[in-house]
């Protein structure tokens, strides 16, 4: 296993309150030996004008379990990451229900990580496919509890 932190989902969740990942209704549901899932629901808050998954939101989903999961991996009282880059692929529309993404590290190194993380709608076929890499510096503030 990968992780060195609680993986409490409970806990993982709590860390959203008042955040973008609230107000997008973006919950972690999985943490498997080294990758973590969650949702994201396709509404209102998440589409575009043409009614389809904005690629914005997509990206809020990516970002928030890429960088969960490399967060997960490290000492809180000493490590923390940032994010450096992200990028997506838009491979297919969705227009309801919830999509669900799935981050997996392709590289967990003492300063740098990178994840991909996929993106499926409830079909499980592909909508978005995004990488992230972190990179792990010093605990400069205060972990989430």
């Amino acid at each position: 296993m990968i992780w060195k932190q609680d993986t409490d989902l409970a806990r993982l969740n709590g860390w959203s309150a008042n955040t973008l990942m609230e107000t997008l209704g973006i919950r972690i549901t999985e943490v498997g030996e080294d990758w973590l899932r969650g949702t994201m629901p396709v509404d209102q808050r998440t589409h575009q004008p043409y009614g389809l998954l904005h690629g914005g939101a997509s990206v809020a989903l990516a970002e928030t379990l890429g960088s969960t999961a490399a967060m997960l991996t490290l000492d809180p009282e000493k490590e923390m990451t940032v994010g450096l880059d992200i990028n997506a692929n838009h491979v297919r529309g969705a227009r309801s229900g919830n999509v669900t993404g799935t981050a997996k590290p392709l590289h967990i190194g003492r300063s740098t990580q990178v994840w991909e993380i996929r993106i499926e709608n409830e079909s499980g076929e592909l909508v978005c496919i995004s990488r992230i890499t972190m990179a792990v510096v010093p605990a400069r503030v205060a972990a989430p509890r």
